[in-house]
């Protein structure tokens, strides 16, 4: 029954998820590494249930020890520089033949139906093509790259035609130039170059190894990009697959896409635990912190009714109608993190009598501990200063303490204001809290 209850708590948890991204464009890249790994079958399989929950996937593969591997048979040197491969003839025709053969497996992987499988009845669809025009890379410092380009345009139009039609489209790190030449890319730079001529709502980056603080060896679980940007200068020693990967994710914020995740894709599940779970498992980087405090809007009043009905239940805060909420939103202040309303409070203001009173603050449970309560009360101060209140006063049945703690003084119903005075509820007998603002 345990089980069972942890499996159901889980399910309903992860609805929210599954709807802000049905219907949302993911461009997920991954090297050549997880297609030679052992269990790369389990990403093909939650590849194909991101699909079946309505995700438009398009998905970037790698060719790097595909193409070493064929380089060694022949006896030859893979040769790079800059930590980019110098593409001569022979390692072209070993690119070729790497980017074939992966592709190839990869789709056999997503056309998979066996009855035992977890792919039965997926009927996936996948679509590749010649979608990446590129340039060649030249000759950089003295070094000629050969064979090795850059992107030089997306074919965004042909990639949206198929998303369109629920195919998942696959893409090679190949270009082809209009001469007709074939180019060897980096993977991250052309996953990063489809979300960005996309418009996608994510860049999806399984990396080898989990992104983390080389002084404390901790997890990164978010960064800004500014945040990414000093990491990278100094730290110089952070291996190179995540150097590469935070280059493409600052890059891709920097071109407004929203949100870009770092994944180590050797831990299983790690991509459903990132895109599902309230703090994932991966490193989330944005151009601005993903926990916004902000002025609330009308879209969000589910959000506040969901996350202070507990509260009313327990008697700790008064039952507010979704009418109600509706006509004060203007009152109303919330903490959005990815999508989802974590926090709200409101400041109901009486410029006349210069006072307010603090109302309906309640942070969700699984992210109290973390100062959220105390960075909300000082965004109602500052929004008290702005409106030049000199007074505060909290109606509390149960969270007294809490105010006392931060300044607050007994006080009574008498020194409410009259147009403050009908918010409180005889019948709740709730405690009155006043504080002075400077």
């Amino acid at each position: 029954m345990i089980l069972q209850n942890e499996f159901v708590n889980s399910f309903r948890a992860s609805s929210p998820y599954i709807h802000a991204h049905r219907n949302k464009t993911f461009v997920i890249s991954f090297g050549g590494e997880a297609v030679l790994a052992e269990d790369f079958d389990h990403h093909v399989h939650d590849f194909a249930l991101l699909n079946s929950l309505g995700i438009r996937l398009v998905l970037v593969h790698g060719i790097r020890p595909q193409i070493d591997q064929r380089l060694a048979k022949l006896k030859a040197p893979a040769c790079f520089h800059e930590h980019l491969r110098i593409t001569d003839d022979l390692a072209l025709q070993c690119v070729k033949e790497a980017a074939g053969l992966v592709r190839v497996e990869i789709e056999a992987l997503l056309s998979m139906g066996l009855a035992n499988s977890p792919m039965a009845g997926a009927k996936i669809k996948v679509a590749s093509g010649n979608f990446v025009t590129a340039k060649p890379l030249g000759v950089i410092d003295g070094v000629d790259y050969c064979h090795t380009g850059e992107v030089r345009r997306i074919d965004s139009d042909a990639i949206h035609q198929q998303l369109d039609q629920d195919n998942v489209v696959l893409i090679s790190p190949i270009g082809y130039s209009p001469s007709g030449e074939i180019f060897n890319l980096s993977a991250e730079q052309v996953a990063t170059a489809v979300a960005i001529a996309l418009k996608a709502e994510k860049l999806i980056l399984l990396t080898e190894q989990s992104c983390c603080n080389p002084d404390s060896g901790d997890h990164i679980q978010q960064m800004t990009t500014a945040e990414a940007e000093a990491f990278l200068l100094h730290y110089q020693e952070i291996p190179d697959a995540v150097r590469r990967a935070l280059k493409a994710a600052i890059q891709s914020c920097q071109a407004e896409i929203a949100r870009v995740h770092l994944i180590d894709r050797t831990k299983d599940g790690a991509l459903l635990l990132e895109l599902f779970t309230r703090n994932g498992i991966g490193t989330l980087i944005s151009s601005m912190p993903y926990e916004d405090l902000r002025p609330a809007a009308l879209n969000d009043i589910g959000g506040i009714l969901e996350l202070i009905k507990p509260l009313e239940q327990q008697g700790k805060l008064t039952k507010r109608s979704r009418e109600k909420i509706e006509m004060e939103i203007a009152d109303y202040n919330v903490i959005e993190r990815d999508g989802l309303v974590i926090g709200c409070a409101a400041l109901h203001a009486d410029e006349q009598s210069r006072s307010g009173v603090i109302a309906c603050l309640a942070v969700h449970p699984h992210y109290q501990g973390s100062a959220r309560g105390n960075r909300m009360l000082d965004y109602i101060y500052g929004k008290a200063r702005r409106l030049a209140l000199k007074q505060l006063f909290v109606l509390s049945t149960q969270t007294m303490h809490w105010f006392i703690e931060r300044g607050f003084l007994a006080s009574d119903i008498n020194r409410l204001p009259e147009p403050l005075k009908n918010l409180y509820n005889p019948l709740r007998n709730s405690r009155i809290l006043c504080k002075e603002i400077d």
